[in-house]
């Protein structure tokens, strides 16, 4: 700019007085364009942007106060997950009392707050324990709370296992409801409407969910929601939530997940046991509206997608198991075998081929040879391979499997799918597969690929066919012939050939040799080349189930063995499975299993001396006749004080009851003989006989007489009389003084002379004053319970003296 057009002095700012004006303007219509964009006014916005992590938190951070709260709560419910609640003495008195109003308490402060917790990473946690204490109607509750937001919380990292816990735990509630059982509903004074029942909050959850079924299945969090949901919903066709030892099912949880939740600790009901009731082994009930819903999330796949999509789910490790489920679920209900079924889409439409043309020929596909060695995709094959329609199976095993064995049988991931197809083969096939897999016979034991002769051996017994050839094919496996057969069972348990099995003894010898251990208790170490394998005891169970001429290899093996042998294997965890197998199994002869009982006898005390042989012991007690257990109680009157004073062998001691063996052996045998407990269990103690059914003979009572007055002051063993009373009242009791056999007429008891009645009276005058009547009273019916003779019989005698 020119100097000469430039003015002189100071340049002036404008003013802020001047642009508030039209600043002020302006606001009004930018509220009003905010305003339109958001919607209209009666909306109100859930919360406002304060920071929140919409990811990790969607639904807001859990206060600090709050959070300390739960933490206090954990550690208490904690506390008493793993401790029993105490019996108080009255009756009138409810043991959970305590418990139930700090959980309610801790309820009432959740209220609300049900999602906030959910996500929160601590209190999701704490959320999974309570659960597990709730009742019906607190379940029902909780589960209403989270409704309308189930997607979006079972993709989330940590609410996604409270809704499995809170689907876990609801079976037991929904068979309740199905039976008609309903908890009763508290009186509330607000009315917030109807609270539906778990069964129907379960048919929403499924109607929630299906829209996004798919999103579900492919998401690492969201897919065990959807496990736990079909799990809830056929519990009869995918096995029970829950097993024998309480834990979740594994087919619910990951394992990264059970381990998790091994740590932290317990997951049980806090109150007691029969009020709750929550691991009830009888069988569940299921709403039939269940089989619909877990149809229509069938259905539902089915729609949304396509033939490649779902093939491409059986190779991914986050949906697969998922799909597994859904093909179990789709072939139980009859609707596997249909053209454009999931299954038939697996199958790259061999079901659809084979409605159109049974005799059609299905071109091999590349995609169902890759799951066969696909570590993940294998388990899809497994179930299509145990679930497909019979044709279907048929067609699949000649493309597949006939011809290929030789190699997918010692493969580390196919053996599985060939060992599960082997299951269902028929008579024809198994013949035909026996014979193929002769030529690979070795290659099973250096490949420690056993699974697929276990089930050959299972499919022979069921067949009851080709039992020989599936004996010599487990012989030649093991490098065996007719002059060494007997180490079957040392090979086998160890998965050794027999050149492998010797040399390896050779070694262990020489080993052996610089330990002096005690033999009784003798251990391998865990990498020892002898320890006894878990395939190899399965191995031999399994062939132990075959008919009788089929069997005998492993009988005779057994028998081989020396005393020490055997009884290393009956202290040993796994090899003593198969002498358990050996007393149970239906197909080994009578004759054997009482020359394996019989072959203890005189070690018995060796074999009883261990935690794992005490069990061996009382199976072979069990087993035994009255006449077979006289023997072995003989064999170990010599050990009698070792057997008291071992830790183990005091359980097999009562059993034995050795000192009325040696008192009245025609006793023992009458109490062995009325003994026809089907397992091994304690005596009971015998009841005390009363003076009207079962009195004792007079000269038991007097035998009993003198030892008292010989004993008096000195411990002698007490019979279930002395224990009863002194029980009640203490050692303050002086047992009554009974009649001899001097007496020149004996009386009635409960009934004395006048002569007795004033000698007593003088003499006792004293003691009256010091243990009070009551003492006396108890005294005297004690004395008349022990002296009653066999010919008396009380009520009567009674009537005659008075």
């Amino acid at each position: 700019m020119p100097r000469e057009n430039r003015k002189r002095g100071k340049k002036h700012k404008k003013k802020v007085e001047d642009e508030a004006p039209v600043r002020q303007e302006e606001q009004p219509q930018q509220e009003e364009d905010q305003a339109n964009a958001a919607g209209p006014s009666w909306i109100v916005p859930a919360r406002e942007d304060s920071g929140v992590d919409l990811l990790n938190a969607p639904f807001g951070y859990v206060d600090a106060e709050v959070k300390a709260y739960f933490r206090t709560v954990d550690v208490q419910i904690r506390e008493w997950q793993e401790t029993k609640p105490e019996v108080e003495a009255d009756e009138d008195v409810d043991p959970n009392e305590d418990r139930r109003l700090f959980f309610v308490a801790a309820l009432q402060e959740m209220s609300g707050k049900e999602k906030q917790l959910a996500t929160d990473p601590d209190c999701s946690t704490i959320l999974e324990r309570m659960i597990h204490s709730m009742d019906d109607f607190v379940r029902r509750v909780f589960l209403d709370r989270l409704t309308g937001s189930l997607e979006q919380l079972s993709k989330h990292r940590f609410a996604s296992h409270v809704i499995q816990t809170l689907l876990t735990v609801a079976t037991e509630t929904v068979s309740r409801e199905s039976r008609g059982i309903f908890p009763p509903t508290p009186e509330s004074g607000e009315d917030e409407g109807e609270l539906r029942t778990l069964t129907q909050l379960t048919l929403d959850t499924c109607e929630e969910l299906s829209p996004s079924i798919c999103s579900l299945i492919m998401d690492p969090f969201a897919s065990h929601v959807v496990r736990a949901l079909l799990l809830l919903l056929a519990p009869d066709v995918l096995g029970s939530l829950h097993d024998n030892s309480g834990k979740a099912a594994s087919g619910v949880r990951s394992k990264k997940s059970a381990a998790y939740k091994a740590r932290q600790g317990s997951m049980k009901s806090v109150f007691a046991e029969g009020d709750a009731d929550v691991h009830s082994k009888a069988s569940r009930s299921t709403p039939k509206e269940f089989r619909k819903a877990a149809l229509n999330i069938i259905s539902a796949l089915r729609e949304q997608l396509n033939e490649n999509e779902v093939r491409a789910m059986g190779a991914n490790p986050v949906a697969s198991p998922v799909l597994q489920m859904l093909l179990e679920l789709e072939a139980a209900y009859g609707q596997a075998d249909q053209p454009g079924s999931l299954m038939d889409r697996v199958l790259v439409g061999m079901i659809t081929a084979l409605h159109e043309d049974s005799d059609a020929e299905v071109p091999e596909s590349d995609y169902l040879t890759t799951l066969l060695r696909d570590p993940t995709a294998s388990h899809l094959l497994e179930t299509l391979v145990s679930r497909s329609p019979g044709p279907a199976f048929d067609t699949l095993w000649r493309i597949y499997f006939s011809g290929k064995l030789s190699k997918l049988a010692i493969h580390p991931v196919a053996n599985f799918v060939v060992a599960k197809g082997i299951e269902r083969l028929s008579a024809e096939q198994f013949v035909a597969t026996v014979e193929e897999l002769r030529g690979i016979a070795s290659k099973f034991v250096k490949n420690a690929r056993t699974g697929v002769l276990r089930a050959l051996v299972e499919r022979s017994t069921a067949l009851q066919s080709e039992g020989q050839g599936v004996v010599q094919l487990i012989l030649d496996a093991f490098e065996l012939d007719e002059e060494n057969k007997a180490l079957l069972v040392p090979c086998v348990l160890r998965l050794k050939s027999s050149q492998d099995y010797q040399r390896a003894l050779a070694s262990a010898g020489h080993d052996e040799e610089k330990a002096n251990e005690d033999p009784r208790h003798k251990r391998r170490k865990t990498d020892d080349s002898l320890e006894p394998k878990t395939q190899g005891a399965v191995l031999l169970q399994s062939m132990l189930r075959m008919p009788s001429p089929h069997n005998d290899v492993v009988l005779d093996s057994l028998n081989a063995l020396s005393l020490d042998e055997l009884t290393e294997m009956a202290h040993h965890p796994t090899s003593s499975r198969v002498l358990d197998l050996v007393l149970e199994s239906h197909s080994v002869p009578f004759k054997a299993k009482r020359k394996f009982v019989m072959s203890f006898i005189g070690h018995y005390h060796v074999l009883v001396d261990d935690r794992i042989g005490s069990r061996v012991g009382d199976r072979c007690w069990a087993f035994a006749d009255p006449y077979l257990k006289e023997k072995i109680a003989r064999s170990l009157i010599p050990h009698e004080h070792a057997l008291a004073g071992s830790f183990y062998g005091k359980f097999f001691a009562r059993h034995l009851n050795l000192h009325v063996l040696q008192r009245d052996p025609e006793r023992w045998k009458s109490m062995q003989a009325a003994t026809k407990a089907p397992a091994p269990a304690p005596t009971p103690a015998p009841k005390p006989p009363a003076a009207e059914e079962s009195p004792r003979t007079h000269s038991d009572a007097t035998k009993s007489d003198k030892s008292a007055k010989k004993g008096k002051g000195k411990a002698r063993p007490q019979d279930e009389i002395d224990a009863l009373f002194d029980a009640k009242l203490g050692k303050k009791i002086k047992k009554a003084e009974l009649a001899t056999e001097d007496k020149p007429k004996e009386e009635p008891v409960g009934v004395k002379s006048s002569k007795d009645e004033k000698g007593e009276k003088k003499s006792k005058k004293r003691k009256d004053r010091e243990e009070g009547g009551a003492d006396r009273d108890l005294a005297d019916v004690l004395g008349a319970i022990r002296s009653a003779p066999k010919e008396d019989k009380g009520p009567k005698k009674r009537k005659k003296a008075h």
